[in-house]
């Protein structure tokens, strides 16, 4: 009998005890980590800049290209998971991630920091895929399952936005490796007690594992993304133009190869279904939405109302507060409404809530920034859970993986769009800030990078020359800040009319599978 029968079938009783919410706790710890991690850089930045002092390319590359290179690597992972088993690939995952994470903990310049990042994604994208498809086969009651996909989508959300607070509390007393190494234990926990309690499970007639597609996925994905991101930043060039083209020359080979494979890495024919495409489309800009907010408000916080790393990541809390209060309970309420009605009204109230903060001024008091925060986390915990739902409920449990990766590579292409588009809009308006006359060359080249670059120039010229360089700077930032949250709010409003009619008539399962 094979693995996955032996899981699925009426004999496997493991899943079917209270031990399933057990494995489900492991299975949430690793996708905490990665979520933390995709954000907990934010409030580091000012410190990492001043320590390795990185240029403002080299700081957004620093920032993005984790989720870069989990994005391009997701549905490669997801279909390699599906081949060798899930628990394999998650256990194998954490103990690279653990490891990397000291990598990257004591880097020393930008190139190093940005190769340790870099390689950090390739282990997250490992253990995200890995942990919704053993959902999908722990799991058989789709209400259960439904719960079970809360607490994961809360729980991915939140991590993006305690990401902060874990950084702010950890820099109070640390150095900013720190973010890094608070891995370690974690991931230890995550292998022994996965050991014990995880059922392995894959699926049983896949074919191999396309090394081809592997390299078209990754070459498509971070190609195109770059090429967006630099575009925003220092418009169009001819080697973003060639960049541009070779993402998009991959990706098309990339589907072309799939629908000639026998055993594809992503079975496109499941983006012909009206509600899978929209379920997709939804993840992506939801995630876009929360991670931009999240991380362009913490240098806001810190840089410009002077708040320490600490104050500034607990100010952020009631975006995690608000995603895993209605990540909990999105299911229960897709099935009394309607799934469109649920993710419509999540992305709605994110872009109502972007818009909001182009409101935002120097000395904007908190309940502004505050109720913003909440209801980005209450729609992302709305929209966020119900697609996850919606994309892994679409397949059956041998395809889980590859169902999982796409509703991942949503997750964490949203994640870095969301840094890259949004940043570069605050990049590009921040450099246009006019430094004092009197200041030198030199000094107002390391001002105009960015705003922990003002700061860190401003220490080597008089009170007055200083004060007038960093508050033209933070005016700039905060202008930034207003115009990035204006394009953000139209684009989830816009996303959140989408998500209406492509969602028309999609229903979560109510009945027991067999």
């Amino acid at each position: 009998m094979s693995t996955t029968q032996q899981l699925n079938g009426p004999s496997g009783t493991e899943t079917r005890s209270r031990g399933r919410w057990l494995a489900l706790s492991v299975l949430v710890l690793a996708v905490l980590l990665v979520a933390v991690d995709a954000t907990v850089l934010g409030l580091a930045t000012p410190a990492l800049s001043e320590d390795l002092k990185p240029s403002g390319t080299q700081l957004l590359w620093i920032g993005d290209i984790y989720s870069f290179v989990i994005a391009g690597l997701l549905v490669s992972m997801g279909s390699l998971g599906d081949r060798i088993g899930r628990k394999k690939l998650l256990l194998t995952g954490a103990a690279a991630f653990g490891a990397v994470s000291v990598l990257n903990a004591y880097a020393t310049s930008p190139e190093m920091m940005i190769v340790a990042r870099a390689l950090l994604g390739v282990a997250g994208a490992t253990l995200m895929p890995s942990t919704l498809a053993l959902i999908r086969n722990i799991f058989h009651d789709p209400k259960e399952r439904s719960l079970a996909i809360g607490i994961w989508g809360a729980t991915a959300s939140a991590g993006a936005a305690v990401g902060p607070v874990v950084g702010g509390a950890l820099l109070q007393h640390f150095w900013w490796g720190s973010v890094f190494l608070i891995n370690l234990p974690v991931m230890i926990a995550l292998v022994v007690v996965g050991i014990k309690l995880l059922p392995e499970s894959k699926n049983p007639v896949a074919g191999p594992w396309d090394l081809v597609s592997v390299g078209l996925s990754l070459v498509g994905v971070i190609g195109v993304v770059y090429a967006v991101k630099e575009v925003a930043t220092h418009g169009v060039t001819w080697e973003v133009a060639v960049t541009a083209a070779a993402g998009a020359g991959a990706l098309y080979a990339f589907v072309r190869r799939q629908f000639s494979l026998p055993s594809p890495l992503l079975d496109m024919r499941l983006f012909k279904h009206r509600g899978f495409s929209g379920a997709v489309l939804a993840d992506l800009l939801t995630v876009f939405g929360l991670s931009g907010l999240v991380f362009f408000l913490s240098q806001f916080l810190q840089l410009v109302q002077g708040r320490d790393p600490l104050e500034a990541g607990l100010a952020e809390l009631p975006a995690a507060i608000g995603a895993v209060v209605t990540g909990l309970i999105a299911g229960r309420y897709a099935r009394r409404y309607s799934v469109r009605a649920i993710v419509a009204g999540g992305l709605g109230a994110i872009g109502l809530a972007l818009g909001a903060l182009t409101l935002i001024h120097k000395e904007s008091g908190y309940p502004l920034l505050g109720a913003a925060l909440l209801v980005v986390g209450l729609g992302a915990g709305f929209s966020f859970t119900v697609t996850a739902d919606v994309i892994l409920s679409s397949v059956p449990k041998e395809q889980a993986g590859s169902a999982s990766a796409v509703s991942e590579t949503a997750y964490e292409l949203g994640a870095a769009l969301g840094i890259a588009l949004l940043g570069s809009i605050v990049t590009g308006v921040y450099q246009s800030f006019t430094a004092p006359a009197s200041v030198a060359g030199p000094v107002a080249d390391a001002a105009h990078e960015s705003l922990g670059g003002a700061v860190e120039a401003a220490k080597v010229l008089d009170p007055h020359t200083a004060q007038v360089m960093v508050g033209a700077a933070q005016d700039a930032f905060v202008d930034g800040l207003r115009l990035a949250s204006g394009v953000g709010a139209a684009v989830l409003l816009a996303t959140a009319v989408a998500a209406w009619f492509l969602l028309r008539g999609q229903r979560l399962q109510d009945g027991l599978e067999h």
